[in-house]
């Protein structure tokens, strides 16, 4: 390749990422404006040529990610949502916030970190983790984004009336009339490797399994998807919905 071909070639990458650049921060003005959120949220626009995709009127994938969100009874989230085959035929490049947005394939997520549970639950020291079986699975989780199963988690911390740490078995599931409530549900006590290894005597075993049980209303899902699964992903709790065929304008992302 000559050198002229090649600084063609740089020239036009770099046009080309700078306008896919410009196009990430509107869209997170947009996002932040329509749902009147405290900071821009992350957007990126995936794959490559942007120029191309921005002629068809057509995204990949897009991915909008908001941190510490305001969120009822737990204080903050992050709120996420993952756009697969994104029309722009209305909504434009700018993205008008009431503008219809139709999409092949929507993810949308709620992720609460151990520190707000915790808080909720009354245990100021909680860490969560997945499954130990998955926890040594190099796959990395139960579904794309890397989320684990909802059962036998792994929640570990001090609860009130007991004054050491213990480790429990934790289920997770959703409930309620609108399906919008975590259910926390502790199912034993868990000692050995990787745990707090502490033992609970018999009489003061409900006690501390229902330190870690918990019901955790409203948590509505970006662009309100109904939740396919729940799990754990570090040492956070996550919500998740995925539907397709989906039409949403932006301020359905937090409300």
């Amino acid at each position: 390749m000559s050198a002229a071909v090649a600084a063609l070639v740089v020239v036009a990458v770099g046009a080309d990422f700078g306008t896919a650049v410009y196009a990430e921060y509107q869209l997170s003005r947009a996002v932040r404006q329509a749902n009147d959120l405290t900071v821009d949220p992350f957007v990126a626009i995936l794959d490559f040529p942007y120029l191309t995709q921005l002629r068809r009127d057509h995204y990949d994938e897009v991915e909008i990610k908001a941190p510490a969100v305001e969120r009822p009874l737990i204080g903050k989230a992050m709120l996420e949502a993952t756009m697969h085959s994104v029309d722009l035929s209305e909504a434009t490049w700018r993205f008008r916030p009431d503008a219809p947005i139709p999409v092949a394939k929507l993810e949308s997520r709620i992720i609460i970190g151990s520190v707000h549970l915790g808080r909720y639950l009354g245990i100021r020291d909680l860490m969560i983790e997945a499954p130990p079986a998955e926890s040594d699975d190099s796959t990395g989780g139960t579904t794309e984004s890397g989320i684990s199963s909802e059962q036998g988690l792994v929640f570990t911390g001090t609860p009130a009336g007991f004054g050491k740490r213990v480790s429990v078995s934790v289920d997770l599931s959703i409930g309620g009339p609108d399906r919008t409530t975590l259910i926390i549900t502790p199912t034993g006590i868990l000692t050995g490797p990787d745990t707090a290894d502490q033992k609970v005597p018999d009489e003061q075993r409900a006690l501390v399994l229902n330190a870690f049980r918990g019901s955790l209303p409203q948590q509505r899902l970006p662009f309100g998807l109904t939740p396919t699964a729940q799990g754990a992903r570090g040492s956070d709790v996550i919500i998740e919905g995925i539907a397709e065929d989906m039409t949403v304008t932006l301020p359905g992302f937090r409300r």
